[in-house]
Formats: C-alpha cells, structure tokens, sequence
C-alpha cells in the first residue's frame, strides 16, 4: 500500500531540496520521553545486530524498564532553555544553510532537517519537502565518517519512506566527508580559535563515537575514516605525534568496542600528571548528549580524580562559519548537474501558468 502523494497542482514549479539528518533526541529530559526514544534507537538492527530472540528479552524485560531514568538525568544536565542541544544546532545550520545557498544558488533550494529516531521524523519531512514541489532530493545525514550504524541507519529511514512513495523524486546521497577540506579547515580554526582564548593543552585528545570493534572486522570504513580525519587535523595544526591522542568514547554492552577507550585514555594521562588536557570530538558537527555530558562532565571527572591537572572541551562546530562554509560547499559539489546556469522568476511562473492553461484545457480541475 502506498503513502498518499501530496495534491498535484500543474502550476507549482519543481524544486530541489536538501535533507539533513543527524541522529535525533528525546522531546524532553524525562524517563517518560526517554522510553519511547530509546525504544525506537535500540529497536534499530544497525545500532543492535543481535537476534531478535536474544535481544528483545534484554531490551524489554530490563533496559527500558532502568535506562530512561538514568539517562534523563544526564539530559537533564544539559538541557537548555531553548531546549534539547542538538536540536538547536541542528535547527540552526540548516537555517544557516538555507541562507547561504539562497546567496549562492542561481534557483531556490528548499533546506530542511530531520532525526534518525524522535522528530521531527524523516518520513514527516520528505512528506513536507514533497508538498513544496520537491522533485530532486539530497540527503545529507550529518556524520562525518561513514558507519553502518549512523550514516546508513539514516539512509534506511529515507530509503523506508521511497519504498512506500508512488512518485518517487531523484534522490542523491551523501556518503561522508571525513576527509572534505572544508570540514578539516573548520576544524582547525575551532580548535585554533579556542587555544587563542584559552592557551594550547599538552596533549589534544580526539574522541570519535565508538562501534563495537566486529563492524570493522566486517568491512565496516569508520575506524579508517576516524583516524584519517584525525591525521588530517593533527597536520593541520602542526601537532607532533606526542602532543594528540585518538580514542573512541559511548561504549555499550560488553562487547569489545574500537580501541583505546576515551575514559581510558583520559585517566591514563591523569595518572601521568599530565598538565592540562583538551577534547575536541570531531565525529558530532553539534554538541549533544554525548559532547557535553559524556565528555565535558564525565571526561573531565575520570582525568581530573586519576591526578590530571586542567581539562577543558573544546567546543564542536555547531554553527561556526567556517562549518556552514564548508557545508555549503558540500552540498552545492553533490548538486552539480542540477543547478542551472541561470534562472528568471518571471519566466518560470509564466512557464507555470502556460501548464496549467493546457492541464485546463485537458480537462484538469487545477
């Protein structure tokens, strides 16, 4: 059975939209908003690729019965007036985006977002993208390296939605861009910028979201992609082997995970006496649960009571203007072909008209 089509209309000129979609976030810091959330997430067979059998008992019987509490808390510690974190940033760059191809397109470009788990969900926003005449679509998920469990989970969630479409648009995606030397530079002034406020650490630790360490003996690129991003950055900043670290933070279950460990790490240097120690997490383009509690809190707290001197977190790209440039350049790069060298308004709604006088006269009710 198919999804209802939006109401054709002969005169509504076809556009091209991008989607952005990052990993999404509970309505509210709460054990009831939490369930549903992690339901959805731990439900998903790329972030869980256990059998059903195995896992449905753990997943019912015990995690959603302790989890949603403890996890509020946490969200709880980084709420914002305005709200959930990542929603807001990510609200924020796809506004900002918006903004920068409307000054660089020759033809309007509809920009929205939307999360992997919660809302607003991606089958609601390719519906609304739709409505507004969407014809062509870039799907952007808003991971810098590619895994089965982020990147791929958000494309199946489009790919969900296209299987029970009638008229389905052109679709494009993008796969990743951990090496895209706009995102790089961006990064490199973040971190820049922070050290001329702040001062530069001993050492830079580099924490990327972990994966249990099976995806990678499976074929899966992101351990690859993590540490070519953070070879990358290292060299951009000049750092010596010495002066960064690379580890893999958010370990679930107990599996073994990607290795070193970023708490290891952390009290590995506190042990050291290192003098002070900074975390960028260059895998999240906007801070969230696992930035600004996992690692600004919990990161801090494991370095400083194994003996660590100052710890500070360096902020993640949210909305700087070298990541929107970046991004910007990003999207425009995977549309070429479907931008047109030039394009007149007046024409286009002229052309419009002209079509639906002919649908008229066909005997079309619109």
């Amino acid at each position: 059975m198919f999804l209802p089509e939006p109401p054709f209309r002969h005169d509504q000129p076809e556009r091209i939209g991008v989607l952005l979609i990052n990993l999404g976030t509970p309505a509210a810091p709460t054990a009831r908003a939490l369930r549903p959330y992690l339901r959805e997430f731990l439900s998903d067979r790329r972030v869980i690729e256990l059998p059903r059998g195995l896992w449905w008992p753990i997943l019912h019987g015990v995690i959603l019965n302790t989890r949603p509490r403890r996890s509020a808390e946490k969200y709880a510690s980084i709420w914002t007036p305005e709200g959930s974190p990542l929603l807001t940033h990510t609200q924020r760059q796809a506004r900002l985006l918006a903004e920068a191809l409307r000054a660089r397109s020759p033809v309007p470009i509809l920009v929205d977002y939307a999360m992997r788990y919660g809302a607003p969900s991606v089958a609601e926003v390719y519906a609304r993208l739709r409505a507004q005449g969407c014809t062509r679509l870039l799907a952007l998920p808003l991971y810098p390296q590619y895994a089965a469990s982020s990147t791929a989970s958000a494309l199946d969630a489009l790919w969900r939605v296209l299987l029970k479409s009638r008229n389905v648009p052109e679709v494009r995606t993008i796969r990743h861009f951990h090496d895209h030397p706009g995102y790089i530079a961006a990064l490199r002034q973040r971190v820049e910028g922070f050290w001329a406020e702040h001062g530069r650490p001993e050492v830079l630790v580099m924490s990327f979201h972990g994966v249990p360490r099976a995806s990678l003996e499976q074929g899966d690129p992101y351990h690859c992609e993590c540490h070519k991003t953070a070879r990358l950055l290292a060299e951009a900043l000049g750092l010596a082997p010495s002066e960064y670290r690379v580890a893999f933070q958010s370990r679930f279950g107990r599996a073994e995970w990607l290795q070193p460990y970023t708490a290891e790490t952390l009290q590995a240097l506190g042990r050291q006496r290192t003098r002070r120690v900074d975390v960028i997490c260059p895998g999240f383009v906007a801070d969230c649960l696992e930035t600004l509690e996992e690692i600004a809190l919990e990161g801090k707290a494991a370095f400083l009571n194994a003996g660590g001197g100052e710890y500070r977190y360096i902020p993640a790209l949210n909305e700087h203007p070298l990541w929107i440039d970046a991004l910007t350049e990003l999207v425009l790069q995977h549309l070429a072909g479907w931008l047109p060298s030039h394009w007149d308004a007046g024409a286009e709604a002229q052309e419009a008209a002209l079509r639906q006088a002919r649908a008229r006269a066909l005997g079309a009710r619109d």
